[in-house]
């Protein structure tokens, strides 16, 4: 229990940081959404360039994170050497790929469509690298347990973009001011300065980290190199397939959809801008990985470790349920934070949250193979999760658009978590309460349908107070089963029988 405490008090620190974060950053969902409207097509050059940006910071950590916080916690292993070794690695390719791709920028930007806008190729790669290169010292502030630090310092990156960008949108419009002639003619908002203000962010960030970096000056160790580098480039291959599960349909959708430019853009304007909304999901699991994986690494050597993880995974889906509850429950009110002309694919909201559920549970399961070091397993699950996005993306969205994007989600993730968890109980088995966890998805999915229907059914303030009504039995039932009020922290005691 004292095991799932301390995890427990991190993943709050980092859920409530990510939470703060998200929130600020969901302030720029309603600004650009607005500014740039679902028919400009505009949102989706963003939409589709942001894909891209996920899948390279994948490829250019290549999967030292988690290979950082196994050789940290390997005995023998100097930590000094580990970290400085690591810093050097990922710093040395950032920098060699940086490089290479701006002498390059020209014919890469024809390659993806954007041979009018090289500068979007040349800013976007220079702000993954250096978001790739202080993953690492992030990684740092995890492992040595300094949440606090590593929380403020998201949330000042995320706050400082925010600002920058109600400058641009809506601040110096309304002064009427076009310093350095930044907007054109006519203040015509331009995207390219999206990624111009992520660029000033990122190297920020790299000045507010200067103290971890100069762990850089322990030296590099080859043979470590070696050994980290065999441990780590099946995790890079899981990686990148578990990424392309989540950016694939952005990236593929512009050479699939039959429609006109214009349209398709749009049409991934409306995708880009719904799937927001569901990023409440993705800070629930972002905030569990982040506490989850040092702890894993850390609590192996311990006898009960694997009922540990057990419990871990039970209350992870007690809380991701939930929030999948509430999002469901108050959607027309979370609607508010996208331009009503995004409105038409709200539908994806409940595929998408579904699917990331599914990448928790997977995420969750596996470590069985990372403790043991199995990691080619874990590039086989999210090979075969990806080669079913890239199918049922191929096939369906020359027909149903962008909702094809979200089915193809939610089937990869739950092909890759299914076999994981089967294949991981022949080599590392773990007793999941899964009746227990059954009894949880049930009573989910029986509160969803009453929500659909009052929803559908009842005015906007009928429908939510019969949501809030099932809110409140999924809260109610969580308490009498696994959270009494009496085990509160301070309040507790008021609810103890004496």
């Amino acid at each position: 229990m004292a095991n799932l405490k301390s995890l427990a008090k991190d993943t709050a620190i980092y859920g409530l940081s990510s939470i703060v974060a998200r929130f600020i950053n969901y302030l720029l969902v309603p600004i650009q959404t607005n500014k740039f409207a679902s028919q400009s097509g505009e949102y989706g050059i963003i939409t589709n360039v942001y894909a891209y940006v996920a899948l390279l910071i994948i490829i250019l950590t290549f999967g030292m994170e988690t290979t950082f916080f196994r050789f940290m916690n390997k005995e023998g292993e100097d930590k000094e050497k580990v970290y400085s070794t690591v810093l050097r690695m990922v710093g040395t390719v950032a920098l060699v790929s940086c490089v290479v791709v701006l002498l390059c920028c020209q014919p890469i930007a024809a390659l993806m469509g954007y041979a009018d806008h090289p500068e979007y190729i040349a800013v976007m790669y220079v702000t993954v690298a250096l978001d790739a290169f202080i993953a690492i010292p992030f990684a740092y502030l995890r492992c040595v347990h300094k949440p606090v630090k590593f929380a403020s310092l998201k949330i000042a990156n995320i706050g400082l973009n925010i600002l920058l960008n109600i400058l641009y949108f809506i601040v110096l419009p309304w002064l009427n001011l076009n310093p350095f002639n930044i907007y054109g003619e006519n203040f015509h908002y331009d995207v390219a300065w999206v990624f111009y203000i992520n660029l000033f962010c990122s190297a920020i960030n790299v000045l507010l980290l200067l103290k971890e970096l100069r762990g850089i000056r322990f030296g590099f160790d080859w043979p470590l190199c070696r050994r980290m580098l065999r441990y780590a480039w099946p995790i890079l291959v899981m990686g990148l397939a578990g990424q392309l599960n989540q950016c694939l349909s952005q990236i593929l959708f512009p050479e699939v959809y039959p429609g006109p430019t214009e349209e398709m853009r749009s049409q991934l304007a409306i995708y880009g801008g719904c799937i927001k909304i569901a990023m409440i999901m993705v800070m629930i699991t972002q905030a569990f990985r982040f506490a989850y994986e040092p702890f894993v690494f850390s609590k192996v050597k311990e006898k009960d470790s694997k009922q540990t993880y057990a419990q871990s995974m039970k209350y992870y889906l007690i809380f991701t349920l939930m929030a999948y509850i509430v999002v469901m429950a108050y959607l027309d009110v979370f609607k508010l934070l996208i331009g009503s002309t995004y409105w038409e694919g709200l539908r994806v909201v409940p595929i998408v949250m579904a699917a990331e559920i599914m990448f928790g549970v997977f995420f969750n399961l596996s470590f069985w193979y990372k403790l043991t070091d199995r990691t080619i397993w874990g590039a086989y699950f999210s090979g075969i999760g990806a080669v079913v996005l890239l199918v049922v993306n191929i096939l369906l969205i020359p027909r149903y658009s962008y909702m094809a994007c979200a089915y193809a989600g939610l089937a990869a993730y739950t092909v890759s978590m299914l076999i994981s968890y089967f294949v991981g109980q022949k080599y590392y088995p773990v007793d999941y309460p899964l009746r227990e966890i059954m009894a949880y998805v049930v009573l989910t999915a029986l509160l969803c349908v009453g929500i659909h229907y009052a929803s559908a059914s009842l005015p906007l303030w009928g429908a939510l107070m019969v949501n809030s009504l099932l809110v409140a039995v999924y809260l109610a039932y969580t308490v009498k089963k696994d959270f009494p009020l009496s085990g509160l922290p301070y309040v507790g005691k008021y609810f103890r029988k004496k």
